[in-house]
């Protein structure tokens, strides 16, 4: 089936930034909460999941599943973004309005996987 082209650009957005884990594997343990064990780990986990699920979203019989972990996989990424509003160690230099503005954009971000139920 031939999707919409947003849907596409979806599916290689979180396919660039799991393989960005990889890439800038650094940056991705800095933000990590201290109280989540085995930082590295969780951050090639994230990146395979990013990847797979980025993948799945193009396939006929595993978009709907894809739809699914893709905003089960953003509500889990709140830890981290709440976490870099807690302190400027925290934030990695990023600026607190980008920090903020990083909140409601995950909200956006879940609604627009969960347009692409109806297709």
């Amino acid at each position: 089936m031939i999707y919409p082209w947003h849907l596409y650009l979806m599916a290689l957005l979180y396919i660039i930034a799991g393989i960005m884990h990889f890439i800038k594997t650094k940056m991705y343990t800095r933000i990590m909460p201290m109280y989540l064990p085995k930082h590295l780990l969780l951050v090639y986990i994230s990146g395979i999941l990013e990847v797979v699920i980025g993948t799945g979203l193009v396939y006929t019989y595993t978009k709907n599943l894809a739809i699914y972990a893709l905003i089960a996989m953003l509500a889990v990424f709140l830890l981290v973004h709440f976490y870099m509003l807690s302190s400027k160690k925290a934030a990695a230099g990023i600026p607190m309005y980008i920090l903020i503005l990083r909140i409601p954009l995950q909200f956006v971000l879940m609604y627009w996987a969960y347009y692409y139920l109806q297709f």
